[in-house]
């Protein structure tokens, strides 16, 4: 039995997320459909990150099992012939049968992207989240680095959502201006639901001087969703990159 993995990138603006839902058209279906059109059987995909609706991909990583002899090259090409073209396939390799796109992750990279102009781009409106005031990000950079280390991120869920745990270890979480362009940049084991899209909507709201670096840390600590700022836009987010 082979174990195939794939490096694929997407845009999620026409997707309802990553993950099979009926009556909604996901990106992990139109995988299972061109996967089952070039082996001529079924598969389990494995993904390393649930992107939710409208959330974008450069690097989010799957893997399979089959026993088909094809050529990973020939893979690659196949798929990427009949994917649409928002979807792409960029790279193919074998690993272990032990290996999870999910459970093998040592980390994941997120990044959010906000426009900071006083107009918006058609260009550019699928990918960021649009502030047309100006942001102050030497203080939203400040704030982000309160999120490295292990912490309770229960105030940057999604609400009512229920995990074992949220306690999370974030590696690193910068914010990085560049022209018009503003990036937070956050790289952790796992994350939360909605997690990026809390922390970066809180984030904002520093960098418009609403609340002060001591009040974000304070709303950390309360682990309490009520108190955080607004969810970002889903179309601001992508999946960076996934280390194994």
């Amino acid at each position: 039995m082979r174990n195939i993995v794939l490096t694929i990138s997407y845009d999620g603006t026409n997707y309802h997320g990553w993950q099979c839902q009926p009556d909604v058209l996901t990106i992990q279906e139109i995988f299972n459909n061109s996967l089952k059109k070039i082996l001529n059987h079924a598969t389990t995909i494995y993904a390393g990150g649930r992107t939710d609706a409208g959330v974008h991909a450069m690097g989010q990583v799957i893997n399979f099992h089959t026993e088909r002899t094809i050529e990973l090259r020939s893979l690659i090409q196949g798929l990427n012939s009949i994917l649409p073209r928002d979807i792409r396939v960029k790279h193919a390799r074998e690993e272990d049968i032990t290996f999870h796109a999910r459970y093998s992750a040592r980390s994941k990279t997120y990044v959010y992207c906000i426009l900071n102009t006083p107009y918006n781009s058609p260009f550019l409106n699928s990918y960021v989240w649009h502030i047309h005031y100006q942001l102050n990000t030497s203080a939203m950079d400040d704030a982000a680095k309160v999120i490295v280390g292990e912490h309770d991120f229960s105030a940057f869920k999604k609400k009512d959502e229920v995990y074992k745990s949220n306690v999370r270890e974030v590696f690193r979480a910068n914010v990085k201006r560049r022209g018009n362009l503003i990036y937070f940049v956050t790289e952790a084991k796992g994350f939360l639901r909605y997690m990026v899209r809390n922390i970066t909507g809180t984030l904002v709201l520093i960098g418009s001087g609403k609340i002060t670096v001591e009040e974000f840390i304070k709303i950390l600590n309360s682990k309490d969703r009520e108190n955080a700022g607004p969810t970002a836009p889903a179309r601001g987010l992508f999946l960076r990159k996934i280390k194994y």
